[in-house]
């Protein structure tokens, strides 16, 4: 073995809520596992930024509530299948996991948690810390993580393609196999340019969503799309890409991210106003500012059509005793403006927020390409629909974490395990480009290109016209990329660019094909 070489019974890429589930299950049942993340530590990730709460349960709740709530918001486009899972399943481990397991320190009232409602909820069922539960559940994980022996944590490191039987293995006997089989990874380490070959038994793709692609987003840096951009390069099958989720409510300011301001806080009294002053949201729902998110997004963007102003605002002192008690992060960051939400509006406006498709997966979270599985924002398990019911989404990367593990855990014997034969098939990286002509303004000019067209012709409201003007331009730019990859040396911008556009290409594709207006999608032809 080279010392480019790692073998691991597990590769684990993404150190979100539902890799980090993965790792310590299977740690825990001693498997050793690798997990892999491109940020410098482990918390990175979209998981740490979420601030509104993970779904649990109402003292008066049933699996039949939470499922109509979820089916109704995802427009009935859902897999029910995948959703009886997750509110028959769901509660149960967030019990098991993250109050008895890890404790995360929940808020909690008069002896009992503290639950908040969101948009789309017909009852108080998300658990919280305050407004940054994600930066809690996080915390509680990397501290677990970092106690297994069995876990090795590589951080800096970016996969960049995934090995499988018929694209890698050089025997002929092993590629005429019908069935593609996954081996593991090719993975970048960051501060050197060396490329690991990661030969793994089984491999769980966990790398988050997307946002970055677009021109506002709430999303972490780190969300390019690579999970669907490695798995459809590999062959595995995609789903609802053309599904992407606009939060209504990101703070209006400068910055590469846009910070969210968390639908709980609609949920606990505050409410909508436009540029006069005057509350809408009436006249677009009955369920007012509690809508579902893609209603209420179109919505603002009707509203800031009609008055001619770049925002809308959110009054949440009119209705919410000491919001800057029971939604610290918020307050603070919005001080930082000079913006102070116990007397003052917070101006804002949608960006891209959430991806409800991904890389389809059944209920144990397995891929169509054998040895591979996802979870989390990069899976599509069909929970979500056309548009995603406020909070499900730590819940669904919960539980298919979890699941996932379970589900390899309960694999023995040699079958389990890829043969020596196959993985001494998998030859190491090839070094194709020596031409140094990777320009950091070049760069910077194509990711303008992706997240201005996106934005343009991808984004809350498209057309026909928008779309194929999309289209065109993803698959040009697409395919020079294909080519300059092919001729400079490899690098971490280099692999980040190649990813955020293929998948970009993708989902342009995708919402050109779906002539259907539902839930996120939403096409206004005329």
């Amino acid at each position: 073995m080279s010392d480019t070489t790692l073998e691991t019974r597990v590769l684990i890429i993404g150190s979100g809520i539902a890799g980090c589930t993965a790792a310590l299950h299977l740690a825990r049942k001693g498997r050793d596992v690798l997990l892999v993340c491109s940020g410098l530590s482990m918390d990175d990730g979209n998981s740490a930024l979420a601030q509104g709460g993970i779904v649990y349960k109402a003292p008066e709740d049933t699996p039949d509530l939470m499922e109509n709530d979820i089916l109704t918001a995802g427009w009935n486009y859902n897999h029910l299948q995948a959703v009886r899972y997750l509110c028959l399943r769901g509660p149960e481990v967030v019990q098991k996991i993250l109050i008895e397991d890890l404790q995360v320190p929940f808020d909690s009232l008069n002896g009992s948690f503290h639950l908040t409602r969101e948009g789309g909820h017909s009852l108080a069922r998300v658990l919280h810390c305050a407004d940054y539960t994600g930066r809690a559940i996080m915390d509680a994980y990397v501290k677990a993580v970092k106690k297994e022996p069995n876990i090795k944590v590589l951080t800096g490191h970016t996969a960049v393609d995934l090995l499988t039987t018929h694209h890698h293995c050089t025997r002929k006997e092993i590629r005429y196999h019908l069935n593609n089989r996954c081996m593991g990874a090719y993975v970048l380490e960051q501060a050197t340019g060396n490329v690991l070959k990661v030969l793994a038994d089984y491999t769980i793709l966990a790398s988050g969503g997307m946002g970055q692609i677009y021109l506002n987003t709430t999303n972490c840096r780190l969300s390019l799309g690579s999970a669907v951009s490695m798995g459809h390069r590999a062959g595995a099958r995609m789903m609802n890409l053309e599904f992407i989720q606009f939060h209504p409510t990101a703070l209006f300011h400068r910055g590469p991210r846009k910070f969210l301001i968390t639908e709980a806080l609609r949920g606990e009294g505050a409410f909508l106003v436009n540029a006069r002053g005057e509350p809408f949201m009436h006249k677009y729902d009955s369920r007012k500012d509690l809508a579902p998110r893609d209603i209420v997004t179109r919505a603002i963007v009707d509203e800031m059509l009609a008055t001619h102003e770049d925002m809308v605002f959110l009054d949440a002192a009119t209705h919410i005793q000491n919001p800057d008690k029971r939604f610290p992060t918020i307050h603070k960051k919005c001080l930082e403006l000079g913006i102070d939400i116990r007397d003052q509006l917070i101006p804002v406006v949608p960006a891209a927020h959430y991806f409800c498709g991904g890389i389809l997966v059944d209920t144990t979270g397995r891929t169509t390409i054998e040895r591979l599985f996802a979870a989390g924002e990069c899976a599509c398990t069909g929970v979500h629909g056309a548009n995603r019911l406020a909070s499900t989404s730590l819940l669904e990367a919960l539980l298919w974490g979890q699941t996932i593990a379970e589900t390899i855990a309960s694999r023995h014997g040699a079958r389990s395990r890829l043969s020596q034969k196959t993985k001494a098939s998998v030859p190491d990286w090839k070094f194709l480009g020596n031409k140094q002509n990777e320009d950091p303004v070049l760069i910077a000019q194509d990711w303008a290109t992706i997240k201005n067209t996106m934005w343009n012709y991808v984004g809350i409201n498209r057309t026909r016209p928008r779309l194929q003007r999309g289209f065109e331009d993803m698959r040009n730019l697409n395919k020079r990329l294909h080519d300059f990859y092919r001729e400079t040396p490899i690098s971490q911008p280099l692999v980040e660019l190649f990813h955020g556009c293929y998948s970009a290409y993708l989902i342009t594709t995708a919402a050109l094909r779906n002539k259907q207006s539902l839930g996120c999608h939403q096409r206004n032809e005329e």
